[in-house]
């Protein structure tokens, strides 16, 4: 069972990869919580381990509770809502960006969702003399909302007894909803949301002016993976195209970045996929 769920992790997407892993660490606190019932021992508070405090000098010696925090749950309900928002805006979301980009923007939503918690416990006067522990994928999954509510605000989703909408009107409605509730309960959490909402915008504004905000996080993450991989370092030598082939791939080229331009020319550039645009960046100074 544990090799057919590797391989399953393995074969899946970035999205489905994502599901798994805040899916397996609640699994792991439901069943240490029931092991605690049925032996009536205090067992390992993982909310404790993996949540993000309040408090920043307890934040200093848990660190690690600024990405944790993001993967855990205790509840069902939040849980499931927050797994069903995540398929929702991770699908839109690669049609038109990459699995990296995903990642990133999941982890930066977390990020800011979890510095703008911290920041509101500890200046607002509402939060005085109080402490709390922030956990749930809430922030990143409104980062992803938010960056395909604002690069596709009038993308159209399907609802039960609304029918089709454009998602920007959910997006407006989530932040809302968010707003409203901050009084009520759970008020750190709803705060961190609005920062998670605020760098999915952040993330979109400035792509669409050819900068990207995630490139300092794609280094950070490449740096880290590149610790625990093996370099396997070979020679490659390169066979010499004939003319015929030279000529063969620079007319293939020629129709692609052609039907590239097309679409550009009757939709415009933000209508292009991930993919299409690197291609044109790439082969257009090869013409």
């Amino acid at each position: 069972m544990l090799k057919d769920l590797k391989y399953r992790y393995k074969r899946a997407n970035a999205l489905l990869k994502l599901i798994y892993i805040n899916v397996a660490v609640f699994v792991f606190f439901q069943i240490l919580h029931t092991s605690s019932f049925l032996f009536q021992s205090s067992g390992i508070d993982l909310v404790y381990w993996l949540g993000m405090p309040s408090e920043p000098v307890e934040l200093l010696f848990k660190p690690w509770t600024i990405i944790s925090y993001m993967f855990t749950h205790t509840e069902l309900m939040h849980i499931l809502f927050n797994l069903i928002w995540l398929y929702f805006a991770g699908q839109i979301f690669l049609q038109y960006f990459n699995a990296k980009k995903l990642y990133n923007i999941y982890i930066m939503g977390g990020l800011t969702g979890g510095f703008t918690y911290l920041l509101a416990y500890n200046m607002l006067p509402a939060f005085a003399n109080q402490t709390s522990q922030l956990i749930g994928a809430s922030a990143s999954v409104l980062a992803l909302l938010f960056a395909v509510a604002t690069y596709v605000p009038n993308y159209k989703v399907n609802l039960i007894f609304l029918g089709a909408i454009p998602i920007k009107y959910l997006a407006i409605a989530s932040v809302f909803i968010d707003v409203i509730s901050i009084p009520k309960g759970n008020a750190g959490g709803h705060i961190a949301h609005l920062g998670g909402a605020l760098i999915g915008v952040l993330f979109i504004r400035q792509w669409k002016k050819g900068k990207d905000i995630t490139v300092s996080l794609d280094k950070l993450i490449d740096s880290f993976i590149g610790i625990f991989k093996k370099k396997h370092l070979k020679t490659v030598h390169k066979k010499t195209k004939t003319d015929d082939e030279f000529r063969s791939d620079k007319a293939e080229r020629s129709v692609k970045i052609d039907a590239i331009l097309d679409k550009i020319a009757k939709s415009g550039y933000d209508s292009l996929t991930e993919k299409e645009k690197e291609y044109l960046f790439k082969n257009s100074k090869k013409m």
